[in-house]
């Protein structure tokens, strides 16, 4: 029997003919896809009878959960490449591996990549970054690739959470991220043809543990053991240490918080499409051996995209702390077309009716192509800074005229031509030629004059006195010129002063430095002179060129019991006191007093003639005429002065007094009058010493004479005889 065109069949009968039947199908009976998706018509063999069918989607997330193609849940610890899917018997040459680590640092099984043989193309996807947030690289054959990628019937892209491969001609999309992995393959090139740790994609669970001999293990654990790649990935792994698989009762924080929002409202509308058991399970199961919410939440996000891929869509990271993170150019979207739209589709191309969560381009806009991440709003060309630009267009940029070309969807560009510039010339000093873009015109130049202070000749910064330099450039100049400023200070005789200090002036003024409004200005007044002196002294204006006059003494000044009395240069006693005698004597210009005092000799009346007693010339002492008087040897106390200098007490100060025979007479011989004198006088003394006090408190050494005894001598006579007069002690001390 065979099959020929439009469903109908052909039986062979004797002598080469055959007989034509139509062909007359089975009701098509529903039935239910144990991996929770909605079943698929499709044709038999020949493309004539349509039967339901169950795609097949392999899921793998946390620590470390798989549900099979038939949707049987296990839990597995791997430390080695294994394989996820391969075919029973190739048709395709697709094979899919998965490569765990082991962390022992939270004894864990981890999951780094996924490698994809097509054909003869090898890709891997791998995450660099296993205990934080996921570091993404998509390669071919070794080589990292720029993503989005499509070549030779594969593309990959990153959605901003996963890695997505595509294989369009077969309908395969594999996804990869931290969180887990998945694998969706369509019945109708791969039924009841594959075998791995997927298991079988047939709508069956019970055969997908099956050992790569065909046989069913007798456990998950030893069928995942047995599943290791032989030519690729890992070499010499180890098994890690077997963990119980059982759900232990997790903390009341998880519990009650991020597992539970599985079961919660929020996922309501996708519990009668997709049972959330298993993924509760392997949430539990995390929290009670890794207790971190961003492994608890790769159940939830597995769950959210098995739901999102059946057609409900939840937006659950808001009800946890994980972040969304795209570009600023994309927006965030929980289930967004993993084939997103490209300025390069075309309507007759199949696409892929599968969802992702991840970063897309806003609303209104599409990838510019599948090789670019750029979003735009026009399809047309993109220029070199990646903006999009509608056919035709002609626009400017980077003082180049651009042109998006419709013919090759290219933008072409070529120079700005710019006018030929004025030459100019600059004269001042300083100043150079450069060509400086017109302000008008960004994209041309125009010659100016810019200064360039190395050009400048060297100035002289030298002021007069009471001048200070300002150095500036003035405006529209150069180079600086300097100009002298007056300074705040007054100027006299080259010599500068601060404000309130004395100025040198003439001999009789008083100058001062004064600061006004916007100067300074020297002040002088006349000295005045202190015309009052002491007494005895008088205010004299002298011929020099001193400014002032001087104090100069006219009279000697004596103290008298408290009275201050002026002598002029003559010899003055008290009328009180005949007995004492001030001199004033002049040597120099200092007018010196000196001070006498008489000691009168005893007088004795009895010894006097009568009538003759009367007082001496001087107003001292009394005199009379003695009945004998005779030179003699007389006694007396005084006090000695000497340059202001007094002895402390009164001294011995012997005298010799008394009358000797004196006459005048006449010589007949010589014919003139004779005449013989004799004195009373020391005919025997000795010298003294004693202390005299100064005023300043010094004493100094005195000698005086002292008269040891007395007697008549001749002297010679210069004065006729007269009346005898009693001899006057004085005691000058100069």
């Amino acid at each position: 029997m065979y099959f020929l065109w439009f469903c109908n069949r052909a039986i062979s009968l004797d002598n080469n003919t055959f007989q034509i039947l139509p062909h007359h199908c089975s009701p098509i009976e529903n039935i239910t896809c144990s991996n929770g998706k909605k079943p698929v018509l499709l044709y038999d063999k020949f493309q004539c009878c349509q039967h339901y069918a169950c795609d097949c989607e392999c899921k793998g997330w946390g620590n470390h959960h798989y549900i099979t193609f038939d949707g049987f849940y296990y839990n597995y610890q791997g430390n080695c490449t294994y394989v996820l899917m391969q075919e029973i018997n190739p048709r395709h040459h697709l094979r899919i591996y998965i490569d765990n680590v082991f962390d022992s640092t939270e004894d864990v099984s981890r999951l780094r990549s996924i490698i994809i043989l097509n054909g003869s193309q090898i890709f891997n996807l791998t995450n660099h970054n296993l205990t934080g947030r996921s570091n993404l690289e998509a390669l071919k054959n070794g080589v990292r690739l720029k993503l989005p990628y499509s070549q030779n019937g594969v593309t990959v892209m990153n959605s901003g959470f996963d890695l997505v491969l595509e294989i369009p001609s077969l309908e395969v999309v594999i996804t990869f991220g931290g969180t887990g992995f998945s694998v969706n393959l369509p019945y109708k090139n791969f039924g009841n043809n594959t075998k791995g740790h997927c298991g079988t994609c047939n709508n069956n669970p019970s055969d997908d543990c099956i050992l790569p001999g065909g046989q069913l293990a007798e456990s998950f654990a030893a069928m995942a053991d047995n599943w290791t790649a032989k030519d690729i990935g890992q070499g010499n792994c180890t098994v890690p240490p077997t963990k119980s698989t059982s759900a232990q009762e997790p903390p009341p924080l998880y519990k009650t918080g991020v597992c539970e929002l599985l079961n919660s409202s929020l996922f309501a509308k996708c519990h009668p499409i997709i049972s959330p058991y298993n993924f509760y399970k392997g949430c539990i199961f995390d929290s009670s051996n890794v207790n971190k919410t961003e492994v608890l939440c790769t159940s939830l996000q597995t769950y959210a995209a098995a739901c999102a891929r059946a057609g409900v869509c939840v937006y659950w990271r808001n009800h946890t702390k994980t972040e969304n993170h795209c570009p600023s150019h994309q927006v965030y979207q929980p289930c967004g077309p993993a084939d997103q739209p490209t300025c390069e589709d075309n309507s007759y191309e199949p696409t892929m009716n599968f969802t992702a969560e991840g970063c897309f381009c806003p609303d209104g806009m599409k990838l510019f192509s599948r090789q670019s991440n750029i979003c735009v709003k026009t399809c047309g060309c993109l220029d070199p800074e990646g903006n999009s630009r509608e056919f035709n267009e002609r626009f400017e940029l980077k003082c180049q005229k651009c042109t998006c070309e419709e013919s090759t969807k290219t933008v072409t560009c070529k120079p700005k031509e710019c006018p030929k510039p004025n030459i100019t010339e600059c004269s001042d000093d300083g100043f150079v030629l450069i060509n400086q873009t017109d302000p008008s015109d960004p994209c041309c130049s125009t010659p100016v004059c810019q200064c360039k202070p190395g050009g400048c000749p060297d100035i002289d910064v030298t002021c007069s006195i009471g001048k200070k330099p300002v150095v500036s450039i003035p405006k529209g100049k150069c180079c600086p010129e300097l100009r002298c400023e007056p300074k705040k200070v007054c100027v006299r005789n080259e010599t500068e002063y601060q404000p309130g200090s004395s100025v040198p002036g003439s001999v009789c003024q008083e100058c001062t430095c004064e600061a006004e409004q916007n100067s300074t200005v020297i002040s002088c007044k006349d000295q005045e002179c202190n015309k009052t002196c002491d007494m005895g002294y008088e205010y004299v204006k002298t011929d020099s060129d001193e400014c002032c006059g001087k104090c100069v003494q006219t009279h000697c000044v004596v103290n008298i019991n408290g009275s201050k009395q002026l002598l002029s240069v003559k010899t003055w006693s008290p009328t009180e006191n005949r007995c004492d005698e001030y001199t004033c004597v002049k040597n120099g210009e200092i007018l010196t007093t000196s001070t006498s005092h008489t000691v009168c000799p005893v007088f004795n009346e009895s010894s006097c003639q009568p009538g003759t007693i009367q007082t001496a010339a001087n107003g001292c002492c009394k005199i009379c005429a003695e009945k004998e008087k005779a030179c003699k040897f007389m006694s007396m106390k005084t006090n000695i002065t000497h340059n202001n200098c007094t002895s402390a007490q009164e001294v011995d100060m012997p005298y010799c007094e008394g009358s000797c025979n004196t006459y005048t007479m006449y010589s007949k011989e010589a014919a003139v009058m004779q005449h013989s004198c004799s004195c009373c006088k020391e005919t025997c003394f000795s010298n003294r010493t004693v202390d005299l006090v100064c005023p300043n408190g010094d004493t100094v050494p005195y000698t005086y004479m002292y008269v040891e005894e007395c007697g008549c001598t001749n002297t010679e006579c210069t004065a006729a005889a007269g009346q005898h007069i009693r001899r006057k002690r004085s005691f000058t001390l100069l």
